[in-house]
């Protein structure tokens, strides 16, 4: 009787979701085109509903089962599901503060660009290290790699180098590796806008010893919240998820970590601690790192898991969003710096970044401010220069900030993206390009 009644929800579910969505209608100049939203069919939201009402929230199986099927799209043999990139990158970050890891202590190097998202850069300065910054180049937005080269000659001590895939499209990785191989760097890849993007025939997210992804509504896959730490060996695992699980020392995953009496290891009830090598202890309250709460729970696991199967539809459609943009706006490319892929790169493309070129008749203003009262979202490059943000004023001198890098400065007042979401469909993107037009042929020729 239960599971007949069960199969009836998730059916009545499965054909709620499905009429709602073909209700749908969209009306140009009167609905919005959002630049970002969760692709979903009524698959994410039976799996969701179907595992609260197997009655178990926090991860478990479902949350086992997703990090071994995720790791696969970063060629790494292991993952560590979080509740966010943002925290993804700053467990990276925190492993290598580990006495079981490198041990890094505060103050360690760490080469990274200056303008971004934050969470790429706070986890620098959240764990005592020290920032590096290089300037950014004006057509990808990537960190500039001589910069690089130059910093790590500068800073011959420096161990790490961070960065993100801008908007899912990579710098230059033969040159990356080259230099992390001759500088003696560890390569910590923020992949938070780049799931499905390739380099070559590799993953982005397979170059680095570690990997990050977030599954916020504005990302590749979505589960409301989320990331991800992808990883090459099994004690990066084993420290990541201790940092991520309040710094617990039990490295057992699953329901039968916590319902079987001596744990998923057979060994969870055993003489843990060196200092009283006689005594019992359970291992789940024993702790190997100052640890955190990262953890998302066992419905985002679920509704993860409906994404997986869409990641190449997603890829597709968001490759085919950004044709028909570069088609709107390469007639106009005296006025903008246009996005083009790395050499060797494929990207499935976060967004479309657009920067306005210094002699450009308008400013960033004015053009957002005509796409979004024409109902177009736009999202200026994230930070920008991080460093003159208000949070960060104490940190550098802003007269060096602007003169030392001149092209995240123009990027912090130039740059903004329309989105590439697969939910964005045909119809409003040939909306974007007709009010674009409009906008060339008429606002510019009248002001």
């Amino acid at each position: 009787m239960i599971d007949h009644d069960l199969h009836q929800i998730l059916s009545l579910v499965d054909k709620y979701i499905k009429t709602k969505q073909s209700n749908k209608v969209w009306r140009p100049g009167e609905d919005w085109v959002y630049y970002a939203g969760p692709y979903f069919d009524s698959a994410e939201y039976v799996n969701g509903i179907k595992t609260m009402l197997d009655g178990w929230l926090v991860l478990g199986a479902v949350g086992t089962k997703f990090e071994r099927r995720f790791c696969e799209f970063y060629k790494k043999p292991r993952g560590i599901l979080t509740n966010s990139g943002s925290s993804s990158n700053l467990l990276m970050m925190l492993s290598m503060t580990s006495k079981r890891l490198y041990n890094f202590q505060k103050g360690t190097k760490v080469i990274t660009p200056i303008a971004g998202f934050p969470t790429t850069i706070n986890p620098i300065i959240q764990v005592g290290f020290e920032p590096i910054f290089v300037d950014v180049e004006i057509d990808t937005l990537n960190l500039n790699l001589d910069q690089v080269e130059k910093a790590c000659k500068e800073n011959p001590d420096a161990k790490i180098i961070t960065f993100a895939h801008v908007l899912g499209n990579p710098p230059n990785m033969d040159r990356v590796m080259e230099i992390v191989k001759k500088y003696n760097l560890i390569l910590l890849e923020d992949c938070c806008d780049a799931l499905g993007s390739f380099y070559g025939n590799e993953p982005l997210g397979s170059f680095g010893e570690m990997a990050s992804c977030s599954f916020y509504p504005a990302h590749h896959i979505t589960m409301g919240e989320g990331g991800f730490v992808a990883v090459n060996t099994e004690l990066q695992e084993r420290v990541i998820r201790s940092f991520r699980d309040w710094g617990r020392g039990c490295y057992c995953v699953g329901k039968k970590a916590s319902t079987s009496k001596n744990g998923a290891c057979g060994k969870r009830f055993s003489c843990w601690i060196k200092e009283v090598p006689k005594e019992i202890f359970d291992h789940k309250y024993i702790y190997e790192e100052i640890g955190y709460n990262l953890k998302p729970i066992e419905i985002q696991a679920a509704m993860g898991l409906a994404q997986i199967d869409k990641i190449e539809k997603i890829g597709a459609r968001r490759r085919e969003n950004y044709r028909n943009l570069y088609k709107i706006f390469e007639k106009y490319e005296e006025f903008f710096h246009l996005p083009k892929p790395t050499k060797n790169s494929d990207p499935s493309w976060f967004a479309f970044p657009l920067t306005i070129k210094s002699k450009a008749p308008f400013k960033r203003s004015d053009i957002t401010t005509f796409y979004e009262s024409n109902k177009i979202q736009t999202r200026t490059y994230f930070a920008g220069n991080i460093m003159l943000q208000p949070a960060y004023q104490h940190l550098m001198d802003a007269k060096k900030i602007i003169e030392e890098y001149p092209i995240a400065r123009k990027v912090t007042t130039d740059t903004f993206f329309l989105g590439t979401s697969p939910v964005i469909t045909e119809e409003q993107i040939n909306y974007i390009g007709e009010m674009t037009d409009y906008y060339f042929n008429t606002i510019l020729e009248n002001k």
